[in-house]
Order: C-alpha cells, then structure tokens, then sequence
C-alpha cells in the first residue's frame, strides 16, 4: 500500500517526481475540454512544510486552477528551500507567529493547512479571522467539537472550509458510487474497510497523543470511517468497537494501535472495519449488496487504485488524486461547484462524531447511538 506514511518514511522528493511520471500522460489530459483554462487561479498557501505538503506541491504542477502562492513553516530553511522551488516572494512566506498577517496579503486566497491533527483547530481559525479560505487535511480536528468549532468560526467569517478527501474525486471510487446509486449492486448489505500500516518511528508526532489525538483511527483509520459512509450511501446510526494493544510501550496511554470497529446503517447494512498501526497491506473496501458486489484494493492509496466488481474490471483511468482535488476545490470556492459527495466541514464534522463514537465504544464497551 502506497500511503502518506510510507512516503514519509521512505521517499525524498526526487523519488515523489519519478512516482507522479506514471500518472503525467493522464494528468496531461486532466479537464481535456479546459487545457487553454483562463479563469481565476487559486492561489494557497501550504503551512506545514513537511512530506504530505511536498506532494501536494508537487502534484498541484498539474493542476490547471490551482498553484502554490505562500508557504507557512516554523523552519527557516525550509522557507529559504520552498522559495528557490516555487518562486515565491518574501512578502507571501510567514512562520507560525506571524502568518495572521496574510489578511493583508491580496496574494494568497486560501491556506491549506497540512500540519499535525492538534493543531489544526487553532489554526484553521485565525486563517478565517484573516478573510482567507481554509483547507484543512484530515481528520479536520482532534473531535468533533472542536470541528465544529472551526465550522462555526469559518462560517463567521464568510470563508469556505474545505478537506483533503481527495478520495472524492477518484475516478474508480466514483463509479463503485454511480453503480449503487443506479442499483446495480441491489440493496445494500455489507461493508468491510481495512486500513492499516506498520507504523515506524515512536517519537514522531502520530504516536504523540497532543498532537495526533489518538492513535491509527485518527491517522489512517478515517478512511475507512469516511469510506463506510460513501460507499454504502447512509449514514450510520450506532457503532461498536474492540481495541488491541500488544505493544504499550509503544503505543502509550490514549494512542491505540489496532481497532476493529463496526457501524449499523437505517436500511439494514452493516459495516465492518479495522484501523491498525501494527500490520501492513491493508487498504481494501469490499461493498456487498444482494444483486452483486465491488471490492477495491488499494482502495484509499496514492495509486493506482484497483478494483473489480460483479461486472468485471473497474478500467477508470488512474489520476494524480492531490491535482485534480485542488482543481476541484477552485471551481468550488469560486464557482459554488457542487462536489459528487461533500468535502465541507459539515462532512468532516461526521468523521468525527463517528471517531468519537468508536472511541467512547471501545471505553465502554457498549454500542453507541449515533446521529449525523
């Protein structure tokens, strides 16, 4: 499985350049009716300069409405290597004190904050008090309160608050979802998500409570939390869950290492999922109705996505999934475009009442009433 966590660990940006190549002679063709594209670019700012944001940078060199306009970054040589890469002036690069100031800044249109998951409520809200656009990776916050939190301040604020579910846009994802809406799979009966990876380093920032919020559900495991909702089509009314820990010096007091979780749906479905920082090759999603099936591995990587249903082959053509998201969140922000499943901080806001839920299962040990 190819993910954020394994780029991070593993891969340098000459490495991230060889792996988009792939995916170019597509991305050439993105929006093939827009290649002469003259309208309003989005311009952002990344804060958080580390190794996702290095490949959404990358990436965004093919987008046709979006580019890089501003860095944020607590680093100063880190600025100092961004500026050389992207031409960026001095005037558009601020560090974690200062960036309040890109209210002045008729440069940058919006921030897409890619830091650690405990920072990204405060964050999120002093770049809406300073009138720009919030685009936020996910999970958008540590719980649901404080996401919703940062939906009421951005809503004051009269700015968009958008999330990375670049998953949305994916070509193969996308026809799994056309299908159930067109009832080829009959009613829904079944899904399973298996999201997991063996995670490295124990000093970094995801295994750090304060920064992270938890442990793998609130890393990895939100694919499938997110993925559950998508492909069956309802939201979840009550949820269960079980937590495996084998190695607590590891993972430590509030940082969980494997979570098998289940959630229960209005029509009848069930859903059955695992979130792991203990195991790797798991990145499947298997939707199972009484007329036919889909099953997707990798489901939720960088790429290619694979998958098959009752029908044969899933043949959509592989994208550079950060490109055509970031094209996809211009023409939201300055068109009002309607996304085919919501990428807002409304939908966020979901993840995280379930990632609460499935919390607050696994400490007491009984199902939870949910509702969305």
């Amino acid at each position: 499985m190819n993910t954020r966590r394994d780029f991070i660990q593993k891969l340098g940006l000459t490495a991230l350049s060889l792996q988009l190549k792939p995916a170019v002679i597509w991305a050439a063709d993105l929006h093939n009716d827009e290649k002469n594209y003259d309208g309003p670019m989005l311009r952002v700012a990344l804060m958080g300069l580390g190794s996702y944001a290095t490949r959404v940078a990358e990436a965004m060199a093919y987008s046709k409405k979006a580019k890089v306009a501003g860095l944020i970054s607590g680093t100063p040589s880190k600025i100092k290597t961004w500026q050389n890469r992207y031409k960026i002036p001095d005037k558009n690069c601020y560090n974690y004190d200062n960036f309040d100031a890109i209210k002045n800044n008729p440069d940058i249109d919006a921030v897409y904050i890619i830091t650690p998951n405990g920072l990204h409520h405060n964050q999120a809200i002093r770049v809406a008090k300073a009138g720009k656009h919030v685009i936020c990776e996910k999970p958008m916050a540590v719980n649901a309160k404080e996401g919703q939190e940062m939906v009421d301040a951005c809503k004051q604020a009269g700015v968009q608050l958008l999330v990375g579910y670049r998953m949305h846009f994916e070509p193969k994802t996308l026809e799994v979802i056309r299908m159930r809406n067109a009832g080829e799979f009959g009613k829904v009966l079944f899904f399973q998500g298996l999201s997991g990876f063996e995670i490295g380093d124990p000093s970094q920032w995801r295994l750090n409570k304060k920064l992270s919020g938890g442990g793998s559900m609130m890393d990895i495991g939100i694919y499938s939390v997110n993925g559950a909702r998508y492909m069956v089509g309802e939201e979840p009314v009550w949820v269960t869950a079980q937590e495996t820990k084998n190695n607590p010096v590891k993972f430590k007091e509030g940082v969980d290492e494997t979570i098998q979780f289940q959630f229960g749906f209005p029509g009848g479905a069930v859903a059955s999922c695992l979130s792991t920082y203990a195991m790797n090759n798991l990145d499947k999603f298997f939707l199972n109705g009484e007329k036919g099936f889909a099953e997707m591995q990798p489901s939720t990587g960088y790429g290619p996505i694979m998958g098959h249903t009752h029908k044969g082959e899933l043949t959509q053509p592989h994208t550079i999934h950060q490109a055509v998201q970031m094209d996809e969140m211009a023409e939201i922000i300055f068109n009002n475009k309607k996304p085919p499943i919501p990428i807002d901080g409304n939908e966020a806001v979901k993840d995280l009442k379930l990632i609460d839920a499935v919390y607050e299962a696994v400490r007491t040990g009984k199902r939870v009433e949910v509702r969305l």
